[in-house]
This record gives structure tokens, C-alpha cells and sequence, in this order.
């Protein structure tokens, strides 16, 4: 059983089935557009989970929930089902593709055998579509990977039933009801208005007041956890900006596309500026991850190096709350 699935790379693994998805079905949303009307762009210190045995830092919202947001917004629906039982779960996909419906998967990226070896570690919310099998080999289309690929019925169900953090539990999803016509223009709106509100939350912990309270913790590590810890968990940062779902700096560039293509949907001319805004914000993640990752690989010991790292992680947050203030207003 093959489907016909077009495969098309992005930048994003959840953003990539949404659209993906959605194309198959015939509704033309770009990844930019899955991203902001999902809501997805965020930032969180989350000190009670640990990954890689660090705590960890998301840039984006909890697996699953762009997708989600994203459908309720533009008016589909979709069905999502975790299972206890393996073969369960095989028969429920099975039955998907018997039916030529492919269907997204939240799967653990560790035992993908098709990412290289530097890119496995411990992370259970990636996310990929099957569009097909043939004799006991599954069709995968992972949003990230160039072209397509496959696994094998046990290498399929390791990465579905991966253990720790996040644990996927076979989870599957895929949409079951569309309207005539998408929600986009409100949809848009919608989706802007609740990462402004995430973002700018009175909270310690998540948005631009989590960015500031994250640069405060490494000025302290040094002191705190010692120089070889202190490394690890700057890398930690950097890793979950970086390598792990996107992240930061990649984050602000699909955002700042979602802008672009919003301006001309709204004909707002000022999303248009703030879509160059949000970019020049990716650019200083990125210096702030190059600087930080000069520590952590020299094993540097000096409390200076971690002071300049945290300045910039300041000045990012400065820039961020300025620029979501005028995103508010602007919608």
C-alpha cells in the first residue's frame, strides 16, 4: 500500500506534517503560516524535567499543541490516539493507510536509524508522517530529511513507543473533517495575539521574563554547580536552540516569514516591518549560541565569558518584549 504523498522538506518536524498534511488534502498552508496561526513560537525554563541530564529550555509550544491550535482556528478536525498495547497501535495505522490516509506520528528520535549519529540522543517529541508500507517496511516522510525514507516494523515501533520525557505512547493523529473554506484571516489574528500573550506573561519562567530569569542562572553557574556543569548546562541551551526541534534563532526566522505572508493576507503593511524585526532577533540568537558554545567547548573557566553570554541573552529579551509590545498593538 502506497500512498500518492507529495514530501516537501521544513525547516520544523511539526509544522512539516501540518503542512504536509494539510496539502494532501488540498489546502495550500505554507510552514510560516502552520507555525504563527498554531501559536507555536515560545520560550519556557522548565527545571523539573530533565533532558540529557539537564534541565531543559523549549522554544516552541508543548508537542502536539500547534497542531492542535492550529486546527481549531482554521475550523478542521483531527483525531488523536495514544495506545498501552504495540500491536494495537500497528493495526491502527495499518488501518490508515488500507484506507490512503497517511497519518502523523510523535515518535523518539534516538533509534531513527536514518538520522545521523550525532543528531540521536533522548528526545521523544519529534514528529514524521507514514504514507505507506511494503511487505513489513513503512513509507516515512519526515519533515526535516531531504527525501523520504523508511523503517522497518520493529524500527517503526521502538521509535513509537520510545521511553522518558514526553514518551510518544504510539501516539497518531491525522485530520477527519475540513469546512468549505479555512478560517485564515481570523485564524491569523488568533494566533498572534496568543504568543503575544505568552510571551509577554507576568511569569518568572516562560517568555521574555524566562529569558531574563535564564541569563540571571548563568552568571550563577559558574559559582553554583562548578565551571564542568555550569558547561554542560549552557550547552544544554544551546543544543535545544540549535539541534533540538529548531529552536530559538530558527524559531524567529519562520516566525518572521509567518509575519511577511500574514501582512499580505491581512493587508497590514506593518507585519511586514516586524517580520524584518523578529529576524534581526534570530540573528542575535544565533551570535548568543556561538558565543555560548566558545565556553562550553573550551571548557572556559573565566566568570567573565558567562557574564557576556548572559548580557546578550538580556539584551535579546529587551528586544523581544519591545518587539511583542508592538506586535500587539499592530494586530
Amino acid at each position: 500500500m502506497k500512498i500518492e504523498f507529495k514530501h516537501q522538506q521544513s525547516a520544523h518536524c511539526e509544522n512539516g506534517v501540518i503542512s504536509n498534511l494539510m496539502r494532501y488534502h488540498g489546502f495550500d498552508i505554507s510552514e510560516p503560516l502552520a507555525f504563527g496561526i498554531g501559536s507555536g513560537l515560545f520560550f519556557c525554563y522548565v527545571p523539573f524535567i530533565k533532558v540529557n541530564h539537564a534541565p531543559a529550555f523549549t522554544y516552541r509550544a508543548l508537542p502536539g499543541i500547534i497542531f492542535k491550535r492550529f486546527a481549531k482556528r482554521v475550523g478542521i478536525k483531527i483525531k488523536r490516539e495514544k495506545f498501552k498495547d504495540p500491536k494495537l497501535a500497528k493495526v491502527r495505522l495499518d488501518e490508515n493507510l488500507n484506507n490512503n490516509n497517511p497519518v502523523g506520528l510523535q515518535v523518539g528520535v534516538y533509534n531513527l536509524v536514518y538520522f545521523p549519529d550525532d543528531y540521536r540522543f533522548h528526545f521523544n517529541a519529534h514528529n514524521l508522517v507514514v504514507y505507506g508500507k511494503e511487505d513489513q517496511t513503512y513509507l516515512i516522510s519526515d519533515p526535516v530529511m531531504e527525501t523520504v525514507t523508511t523503517l522497518t516494523d520493529r524500527e517503526l515501533e521502538k521509535v513509537r513507543f520510545a521511553k522518558g520525557a514526553f514518551a510518544p505512547k504510539g501516539q497518531i493523529y491525522y485530520p477527519v473533517d475540513f469546512p468549505e473554506k479555512l478560517e485564515i484571516e481570523s485564524a491569523i489574528v488568533k494566533g498572534i495575539k496568543h504568543t503575544c500573550k505568552d510571551m509577554l506573561a507576568p511569569m518568572p519562567l516562560i517568555g521574555v521574563k524566562g529569558i531574563r530569569y535564564t541569563a540571571r542562572l548563568i552568571k550563577k553557574w559558574p559559582k553554583t554547580k562548578g565551571v564542568k556543569l555550569a558547561n554542560h548546562y549552557l550547552g544544554q541551551i544551546v543544543r535545544m536552540q540549535e539541534e533540538i526541534g529548531t529552536g530559538g534563532g530558527g524559531f524567529r526566522y519562520i516566525y518572521g516569514a509567518f509575519l511577511q505572508e500574514a501582512s499580505g493576507i491581512l493587508n497590514n503593511p506593518e507585519l511586514e516591518v516586524l517580520s524584518k524585526e523578529i529576524t534581526e532577533i534570530g540573528d542575535l540568537w544565533r551570535d548568543f549560541a556561538l558565543e555560548a558554545s566558545r565556553i562550553y567547548k573550551n571548557r572556559s573557566a573565566q566568570v567573565d565569558a558567562y557574564v557576556k553570554v548572559a548580557t546578550q541573552l538580556e539584551h535579546i529579551a529587551d528586544r523581544e518584549e519591545t518587539f511583542f509590545k508592538k506586535l500587539k498593538k499592530a494586530i
